[in-house]
């Protein structure tokens, strides 16, 4: 039907016959003179139709926007003035012989190169939506990206296997996503959270080296950069340490921008551990583009008067940390107030703050706060040179919980770094190594596994596993770019014996660790080697090259940040037949009393 993408008619065409297929961008009548741009996923050229060809003009004058054609014609120069140099297509143009209308289109809710567009309506006409260059962009960057790790991988002598959708449900991450059996009355299969102990059952089956490009589900709360169904590049290795698991994928990496979008990364990447990414940036997947650090200052706060900071300072699990803000000394009393309303989402109870008029004059004299006069002398003078603080800087304060503290500060100095021009350009990946095996949860009262509980312990922390939890540590390995967590992943547990001891600290009795992960215990006594690897978030990566905001701008039909599809009405009722077969009745809610 057609000779040619319309995108990839040039100069080289030139007087040649062609045959085109796509959608009609535009329709522009110049008075005697039918313009048609004639769109495909290639890009656009002009079509031209004049009145010397009779029924091809008149078929002409009937188009409308999204109308599906063909078009026979010659191609020719453009008359000089012309030129279009944002298009490939942009030297030429086609002038029609014959049109036929494919298919008619009812008016579309939006023109396709409109740009403010809310994503409302993007997703309820995802079809349209994804007409639009930008999406068709990232949908092939997608591809490109998905293309170029499986010819790495491929390279270096990993398998491509399939691991199963329907699997046991294992609550000890997120939420699963439950599927009731028909032929198993009252039972549930789970959509896999991700292929964790199918690829660790593939190491022990000998495979070696394992890659799978999967769906994924969690149920759980979501945001940009989550969605309940998302695809991994997963990764499994026998036979490999750490740093040469790191350094495999560090190498998968830098390919996979080097070849898509043509960036080289950094060789190596820098490494830091949990604790440094944590006291230094308030979080554990720092943005290294914005040079803001996090000070401490819980020591210097802890005999000061001000028991908004003495308070925290002299309590386990407390601390006080400074940020400074070169030149913040211009920020107004509203602008700063923002920022107090800001650190509230997460959880702080508001925003100390001193700005710095005379560094030399540890005073009201010299600083400008509430707070000044509630310091020790000693107490600013440590501030001050700590901070590195200057004349017209200003310092912000968190002080409460480390970890309220932390997640109050570290995103205020990702805000305050991208809004007021202190994020540098370019690409900024890093390790992020040495994570605590546990993270204690105060509402159960119990400790749960910081990654999974198949990650393996550090050398030599075996035997804290139980005795002392809070201090063991992990062979744990996070990637991060430009703040994003990309991928995460861990030398795993090979031994049932250190298995079952995770198990225990985290409160799972040998019945019900045999009950859930039976099969990988058991597998585990059959010369389990030592394995680990990585799981990389594809929609993460592919949205970090194509600059969107959103993972769902590089999801062909993606859900909503309240797990909905706008275009299907997903998820929907089903009918009462549907659920007797499934053996599932639902509970009627009440009436609501008036």
């Amino acid at each position: 039907m057609r000779s040619e993408y319309c995108g990839r008619v040039s100069r080289k065409h030139l007087g040649q016959a062609v045959t085109l297929c796509g959608w009609v961008h535009r329709r522009r009548d110049h008075g005697g003179v039918i313009f048609i741009d004639l769109r495909d996923r290639e890009g656009l050229v002009q079509v031209v139709c004049d009145p010397d060809t009779p029924e091809t003009f008149s078929t002409a004058d009937r188009l409308r926007g999204e109308y599906v054609i063909q078009v026979e014609g010659k191609v020719r120069e453009r008359p000089a003035g012309t030129v279009n140099p944002g298009l490939a297509s942009g030297e030429v143009e086609v002038l029609a012989r014959a049109i036929a209308i494919l298919n008619a289109s009812l008016p579309p809710a939006f023109q396709i190169d409109e740009e403010y567009l809310s994503e409302t309506v993007r997703l309820e006409n995802r079809v349209l939506d994804l007409r639009r260059p930008v999406m068709q962009n990232n949908l092939r960057l997608r591809h490109r990206t998905a293309m170029a790790v499986r010819g790495f991988l491929d390279r270096h002598g990993f398998i491509d296997i399939e691991t199963p959708m329907l699997t046991r449900s294992t609550p000890e991450g997120a939420r699963d996503y439950l599927v009731p059996s028909r032929v198993h009355p009252g039972e549930f299969f789970a959509l896999p959270q991700s292929p964790q102990l199918f690829k660790q059952l593939l190491m022990i089956a000998g495979y070696d080296r394992y890659y799978q490009i999967v769906k994924c589900f969690r149920d759980e709360d979501l945001r940009a950069d989550r969605q309940p169904e998302f695809t991994q590049i997963d990764i499994e290795t026998s036979f490999l340490t750490q740093v040469e698991i790191t350094a495999l994928v560090e190498d998968l990496i830098r390919h996979l921008f080097r070849e898509v979008i043509g960036v080289e990364l950094a060789d190596p990447f820098p490494r830091l551990s949990y604790d440094e990414a944590i006291g230094r940036y308030g979080t554990d997947k720092p943005d290294l583009r914005v040079p803001l650090e996090l000070t401490e200052l819980t020591d210097v706060m802890k005999s000061v008067a001000f028991k908004v900071f003495s308070g925290p300072a002299n309590t386990q699990g407390g601390r006080v940390a400074g940020l400074l803000v070169p030149r913040g000394g211009e920020l107004t009393r509203g602008e700063i107030d923002g920022y107090t309303e800001f650190v509230k989402n997460y959880g702080a109870r508001g925003l100390a703050w001193i700005k710095v008029n005379d560094a030399a004059k540890l005073s009201e004299a010299g600083l400008q706060s509430p707070i000044v006069k509630n310091l020790s002398e000693a107490a600013l003078k440590a501030t001050i040179e700590r901070t590195g603080a200057k004349n017209g800087d200003i310092i912000f304060f968190g002080a409460d919980q480390a970890k309220v503290v932390n997640d109050a500060l570290g995103a205020l100095r990702a805000k305050i770094g991208h809004e007021r021009g202190y994020a540098q350009p370019g690409w900024r990946p890093l390790w992020v190594l040495d994570f605590p095996m546990f993270e204690w949860d105060e509402e159960e009262k119990r400790w749960n596994a910081m990654h999974h509980p198949f990650t393996s312990p550090a050398d030599g922390d075996e035997d804290r596993l139980e005795s002392d939890p809070a201090a063991a540590r992990a062979k744990a390995h996070d990637m991060v770019l430009n703040g994003w967590e990309i991928g995460g992943g861990s030398v795993r547990i090979h031994r049932a014996e250190v298995q079952q001891k995770v198990f225990r600290a985290l409160n799972i009795g040998a019945d019900e660790a045999q009950a859930k992960f039976g099969f990988l215990l058991d597998a585990l006594q059959y010369g389990a080697p030592p394995h680990g690897g990585i799981a990389f978030g594809l929609d993460r990566i592919v949205a970090l090259m194509a600059g969107a905001e959103s993972i769902r701008d590089v999801i062909a039909f993606p859900k909503t940040q309240r797990a909905q599809c706008l275009l299907t009405h997903a998820p929907s009722p089903v009918d009462e037949r549907q659920l007797r077969e499934l053996h599932i009745r639902l509970r009627q809610q009440e009436a609501r009393k008036p």
